[in-house]
């Protein structure tokens, strides 16, 4: 493979608190703010009770399952994931927030275990612990050597790009945004003196003017942008008012070559718009959810890793590699063939762009058809 064709590793949200954090080698404390749930561990005892014991603690590696023999499989150059939850040891969450995602420090050599190279971090469960659990989840990442981007102690740390170097002197620079319709309070954008997350005003033309400066100032001849940006609802498959639109202008007008979306709790369309890959929910990818009811129709038990290959000449998809999984018992395991057919025909339903498609390999992998693959 040329050094200019290289592939990388997304995908949505992983959520390493609460449930997840309990079975991990140094939970925090249990207790929890929510309404009906107020100890961690009963999100274990849940998912025991769906489908068997879970024996805990486990190891660093447990969680990732069968992931990581992909990942080993793949060797992509670049691994970036959404990281849903604050890694602190903070006491107080958020005021008037339901649900507070909070992993122990000691606890993200979980992140190390599966190689994580890029945590975006601007989303609705970065501050649940607090300003103080902001700033130890920057520390703790920095310790970590993990880079992040989407928070910071101001805003233009917020703002900019993590930077993985890549051959021959290819960059790949990793933006991260979001949008209050996810559920992030306004309150907690950073400010010019104060920490918080990037925040963008919405789905117009201001925020697109802040994307496009933002970038141009760090882009240089040979690097590609991934905008990793956290958006839109929970659960459907319909995008949001406006969303496709500004997905298109993102690739058209600011430089951005992979649109990295994530939000939804079960994966949504993808298409490639001048070449370049749109994802616009890659769904969770590890949570405590199993065992919750009410939206069994998602099948949000299955989840994805994409594995997208781009010429970093120009920041064009090559091809796209989708391995499904499925959460049981707290660790990843791959998909069965029904489920992996259901994936395909489900996300093919829902395509916005109709001519694209996924197609399952014989190895059991998806693989998407688009005009002007190969």
């Amino acid at each position: 493979m040329e050094d200019s064709v290289q592939t990388f590793f997304l995908c949505g949200d992983v959520m390493t608190g609460r449930g997840i954090d309990q079975i991990l080698p140094t939970p925090s404390d249990p207790a929890l703010f929510e309404p009906y749930v107020t100890d961690a561990r009963d999100y274990v005892n849940l998912a025991a009770r769906c489908h068997g014991p879970i024996d805990w603690p486990t190891s660093f590696e447990h969680i990732w399952g069968d992931a990581l023999r992909e990942l080993a499989q793949s060797r992509p150059k670049l691994r970036l994931v959404n990281l849903e939850t604050s890694i602190t040891t903070a006491a107080r969450p958020w005021p008037g927030k339901c649900v507070h995602y909070r992993m122990h420090p000691n606890n993200v050599q979980c992140l190390r275990a599966a190689g994580i190279d890029v945590c975006a971090l601007s989303n609705n469960h970065t501050l649940d612990w607090g300003r103080q659990g902001l700033a130890e989840t920057l520390a703790t990442l920095r310790d970590a050597n993990i880079a992040c981007a989407g928070a910071g102690r101001t805003l233009a740390k917020a703002k900019q790009p993590a930077i993985v170097t890549l051959a021959n002197g290819h960059r790949v620079l990793v933006f991260s945004c979001a949008l209050a319709s996810s559920g992030i309070p306004e309150t907690w954008a950073a400010a010019d003196n104060g920490s918080g997350l990037f925040l963008l005003p919405g789905l117009d033309a201001r925020s697109l003017d802040i994307l496009r400066d933002q970038i141009q100032a760090w882009k240089k001849p040979g690097d590609m942008v991934i905008l990793s940006i956290h958006w839109g609802s929970n659960w459907g498959y319909e995008l949001a008012s406006g969303q496709r639109t500004f997905a298109h202008r993102l690739v058209a007008e600011t430089g951005v070559d992979l649109v990295h979306g994530h939000s939804s709790h079960h994966p949504r369309g993808s298409e490639v718009h001048r070449g370049k890959l749109i994802l616009y929910g890659c769904g969770d990818f590890i949570n405590d959810y199993e065992g919750i009811g009410g939206h069994q129709g998602y099948r949000d038990d299955l989840r994805l890793m994409y594995f997208p290959t781009c010429d970093l000449n120009t920041g064009r998809l090559v091809n796209l590699t989708v391995v499904p999984l499925q959460m049981f018992r707290f660790r990843l395991r791959r998909a069965g063939k029904a489920d992996t057919r259901w994936l395909a025909a489900t996300l093919n339903a829902v395509f916005p762009a109709p001519e694209h498609s996924y197609r399952v390999e014989p190895d059991g992998t998806l693989s998407l058809q688009f005009p002007g693959i190969g």
